[in-house]
């Protein structure tokens, strides 16, 4: 039944998000700037504290591996140098408490780890200072989607300052903070925010022509050559600068399009393959999405997909509310409040499955806000189709 396929691709695991590339394309002014951070670790001097943002995709946990690899591989040619670090995906730890079991558990072997819950957070930090010291040297600790601890940040100025306040004695810490949101710095103690971001990277969105250079090298790895119509990889490119400038989504939109020619079983990629993935990738956004909506994010998606349709997006929240309750109503759920759909409104946008709008008027109107679907209406569509809630809806 099963027999290799080379056809299309040579190795499309160079496409995937876990390839860590011999050299980090289009980000030498960020990488120069983090090099010099890092460059008193080198010297065996205390870390500095390094704070990364932009959006999802644009580089920064690349980046962050990159250098360290690097880092770690030239201190080994100093005796008085000795350099751990500790990576933490911070996605679903919502507390100081949480990321400082996780970082214990991440230093203590399997049959030693500590329970998530049931300890004082005081004792969780000296157990936390007490595996530190234990490792001893230079310990940079990586805390990726950084924002998601929220405001219960207490973690993020106890770290930095263990060793000025007498909790260790060899080890020294530094902190690098990652984040897709910069906005988060504002729900920061000021206290944090000045130990965390101590010095500050910004990860710019790649455009159209960074992208191009980023999928022509990783396409000269994963794919035969000749397999790739001339307007496959500019196409793609595009298609993500348009929307979040990610290389995440290019190289994924790559991906789908050599695997949608691969199914079909075509000898090359064309650029039917690449709008026909780029829908096939948006529905799977939405679907997944969809997964984790209540109801009423469901109706919310609605609302803005119903007024998209007659061409009345982008819309301020007061219309979209209007028609998100008449359309709860006609499905006999009862409507939430306004700020309950403005809450739905803001998931929807975090979830990239809306744009939503700056509008600033002065003193006559102020700043407000519109909002509009970020992807393919017909997409939506399809995908609101399938939720059971829905049923007996249409748009």
């Amino acid at each position: 039944m099963f027999e290799r396929d080379e056809t299309i691709f040579t190795d499309e695991d160079v496409l995937r998000e876990d390839y860590q590339p011999a050299k980090l394309e289009e980000r030498d002014e960020e990488l120069e700037s983090f090099k010099a951070y890092l460059q008193p670790v080198i010297n065996g001097k205390q870390p500095r504290n390094i704070f990364l943002y932009g959006k999802t995709g644009v580089g920064k946990t690349a980046a962050t591996r990159y250098l360290l690899d690097h880092l770690k591989t030239d201190a080994k040619q100093y005796e008085d140098l000795s350099i751990t670090s500790i990576y933490c995906n911070c996605e679903d730890l919502t507390s100081s408490y949480q990321v400082a079991v996780e970082l214990v558990n991440r230093l203590r072997s399997p049959e030693d780890r500590i329970s998530t819950t049931g300890y004082p957070l005081n004792e969780v930090y000296a157990k936390l200072y007490d595996e530190i010291e234990a490792v001893g040297g230079t310990v940079l600790i990586i805390l990726d989607e950084v924002d998601q601890i929220g405001t219960n940040d207490s973690i993020l100025y106890q770290l930095p300052r263990a060793r000025a306040n007498g909790y260790l004695d060899q080890a020294k810490i530094g902190i690098i903070g990652i984040s897709n949101d910069f906005k988060f710095r504002d729900s920061l103690d000021p206290r944090v925010e000045d130990t965390l971001c101590e010095r500050e990277i910004h990860f710019s969105p790649y455009d159209a022509t960074d992208l191009q250079a980023i999928l022509t090298r990783r396409a000269e790895l994963a794919f035969h050559p000749d397999v790739l119509n001339s307007e496959v990889i500019p196409l793609c490119a595009a298609f993500a600068a348009q929307d979040r400038g990610s290389a995440r989504q290019a190289l994924d939109l790559l991906f789908e399009s050599g695997d949608l020619a691969r199914r079909n079983n075509t000898e090359r990629v064309a650029e039917d393959d690449v709008r026909e993935a780029r829908r096939q990738l948006e529905k799977r956004q939405i679907e997944q999405s969809l997964v984790d909506l209540t109801t009423h994010g469901h109706l919310t998606l609605f609302a803005v997909a119903f007024r998209a349709k007659m061409d009345k997006t982008p819309a301020r929240k007061d219309a979209i509310y209007t028609q998100y309750q008449s359309i709860a109503d006609h499905l006999e759920h009862d409507p939430l409040s306004d700020r309950s759909v403005h809450a739905h409104l803001n998931e929807l946008t975090m979830l990239g499955i809306l744009d939503r709008l700056e509008f600033n008027e002065g003193r006559a109107g102020g700043i407000y806000y519109k909002y509009r679907l970020s992807v393919d209406l017909d997409t939506v569509q399809s995908a609101l189709a399938e939720v059971p809630t829905l049923e007996g809806a249409n748009i």
